[in-house]
């Protein structure tokens, strides 16, 4: 009997040296209530990365055709030639279907690259598999309950084979609109008088734009030179919104100018008016007013209130655009959530999809966040004063992420732009000499806590308070990063218009020219504080929160705008468009 159970005990050790833990986290973060274990019967469909064979060899790449003074500059890659860099390798991909084979599970390939695929099991067969234990969560944001863990591992054979499985740990933003939509009230407002949002009733239209920048009135010529706006979380765009607005605002243009629209994972975009969403007519209209005669197109991508989760739907987005021929050269997104909330696996592989889609010309922009250094938490009231949270996708070194300003003679950096380091990805190289520069400035004592080795972000920013928009049918204020983003992307889809029709490649991924000779269509933004809102919740009405946090400065700690780059304003008030093609040229 001793014999047999010393053998039993050796033979529970070596199942247990067989696993290997990729992702843990301690807790599940605030707001998730665990309701005990997920049944074992309970059907649940996992998805794997499969390694790429050479995900080095694109980052080189990258490096290569983005840096100006390159001899492959702006040589942009085609979707076959990304695909080459990621798929995974024969024996990754037999290895994984041997495992699959050898549980009784058929495997789903769900990328055009064949890096990801999909097996569906019951709860009991995957907490067996990957030595984990799912349970049920709820969120007060959230209609019903998701599935995830605290933990899981992989098998020893498939080590080194797959780099993620989802969703497992992830937690993120059940409202990563960050913009919420209670904060757009509609007003009936008269036509805005003055854009000099530094005063009490100074408002943001197209015109506005228009003038503060330099941007031109005159069409677009290309018409394969296309825009992106991605929209999350039941985010729909109203076209009866956007005729209005274009009647008001922009009445050189014709009311009937629309958008496209693509539907990804169940995404829709119904028309009724009560179901327009603020952020989503956000994007559109200022895409839409600004890119004059640039064709946008509106990506609805589902799994709102379903297990799938905000990396889901980034995920499907991306998945989306490696399967497309000519893809947009712009796309930008509005919407984050905490870093950590991801996973560190999860972020990194939808990090790699967006290194991926620069590498094909798309200029991949992303809303820096609306929290100042304190990632989303200011209308929640739940953060550490001095613990600085970094939010993702901005945080990733393969988007160009854009912060908010205000006023003008000169612009200063708002206080709610999320700005900081990622605690995740190191300081890229087109940024190590701009970030030794500021983190000079900063002073011994200064009492926030951040990664200094990080990437740093934003990596531009303009325009963000009070952007007047339809809702409803009735005008309302809106502001944040959400706003300055699709502006900038409207911009730099001027830009390529002008750079198709002269016969030459698009911007493309930016931040490489951003951080060298690009540096010269901008203008240094030297105030501002980015502190965000830090009244306690319950001082102030959720609607009005928002809004109020624009118009409020408080002297918590935080980053101060400084001379060249600083993570909340760095590069901002654009020199006039048509001296912004010289330099692009």
């Amino acid at each position: 009997m001793l014999a047999l159970r010393t053998f039993l005990a050796l033979l529970s050790l070596n199942v247990v040296s067989a696993m290997v833990v990729i992702e843990s986290r301690p807790a599940a973060p605030n707001g998730f209530v665990s309701q005990g274990p997920a049944h074992p019967s309970d059907t649940l469909t996992l998805r794997f990365a499969l390694a790429p064979n050479n995900l080095a060899g694109l980052q080189e790449k990258l490096a290569s055709i983005s840096t100006p003074g390159s001899s492959e500059f702006r040589q942009w890659l085609l979707k076959d030639d990304v695909k080459a860099f990621v798929e995974p390798t024969t024996d990754t991909v037999a290895t994984f279907n041997s495992f699959a084979s050898a549980n009784g599970l058929t495997p789903t390939v769900i990328s055009p690259n064949g890096d990801w695929v999909s097996l569906t099991m019951p709860v009991s067969q995957a907490n067996k598999l990957f030595a984990t234990n799912f349970e049920l969560f709820t969120h007060p944001e959230l209609d019903g309950t998701i599935t995830r863990t605290l933990s899981v591992s992989l098998p020893n054979e498939l080590v080194g084979h797959v780099d993620v499985v989802h969703p497992t740990t992830e937690f993120t933003d059940p409202n990563p609109s960050l913009v919420s939509p209670k904060s757009f009230i509609p007003n009936k407002r008269d036509t805005p008088t003055s854009c000099n949002t530094s005063e009490p009733h100074g408002t943001i239209t197209p015109s506005c734009l228009q003038d503060i920048y330099g941007i031109p009135t005159s069409p677009a010529t290309q018409s394969n030179n296309t825009l992106l706006v991605t929209g999350y979380v039941g985010e729909w765009a109203q076209a009866a919104d956007l005729q209005t607005f274009l009647t008001l605002w922009r009445p050189d243009m014709s009311a009937n100018t629309t958008f496209s629209l693509v539907e990804v994972d169940g995404g829709l975009d119904p028309q009724n008016p009560l179901e327009a969403g603020g952020e989503a007519n956000l994007d559109i209209q200022f895409t839409v007013g600004i890119a004059t005669g640039i064709l946008a197109t509106f990506l609805s991508v589902g799994g709102n209130g379903t297990n799938a989760g905000f990396a889901t739907a980034l995920l499907d987005t991306t998945t989306y655009l490696d399967g497309v021929d000519n893809p947009p050269s712009v796309m930008t997104t509005s919407y984050g959530s905490t870093e950590s909330s991801f996973g560190a696996g999860m972020v990194s592989k939808i990090c790699d999809r967006y290194m991926a889609l620069g590498a094909r010309g798309i200029s991949i922009l992303t809303a820096s966040g609306d929290g100042g250094v304190r990632g989303n938490h200011d209308i929640l009231g739940t953060y550490d004063e001095n613990d600085f949270t970094p939010v993702f996708p901005a945080t990733c070194p393969y988007v160009t992420a854009v912060g908010s300003t205000f006023g003008f003679g000169p612009e200063v950096a708002i206080n709610f732009t999320g700005g900081g380091f990622s605690n995740i990805f190191p300081t890229p190289l087109y940024q190590t000499a701009a970030v030794a520069t500021f983190l000079e400035t900063i002073p011994s004592d200064f009492a926030g806590t951040f990664n200094a080795t990080g990437r740093g972000y934003p990596d531009v920013a303009l325009q963000g308070r009070a952007f007047q928009i339809i809702i409803g049918n009735g005008t309302a204020p809106a502001d944040g990063t959400s706003a300055s983003s699709p502006t900038f992307a409207s911009i730099i889809a001027l830009i390529n218009d002008r750079l198709v029709a002269a016969g030459k490649p698009v911007l493309g991924f930016l931040n490489p020219f951003i951080y060298s000779t690009g540096s010269a269509a901008f203008t240094d933004i030297l105030s501002g504080h980015n502190s965000g809102y830090t009244c306690p919740a319950s001082s102030v009405s959720t609607s009005s929160q928002h809004w109020i946090s624009s118009l409020i400065f408080y002297e918590q700690v935080a980053f101060d705008a400084a001379v060249g780059w600083d993570p909340l304003s760095t590069f901002s008030c654009l020199v006039p468009l048509e001296d912004s093609l010289t330099l692009a040229v």
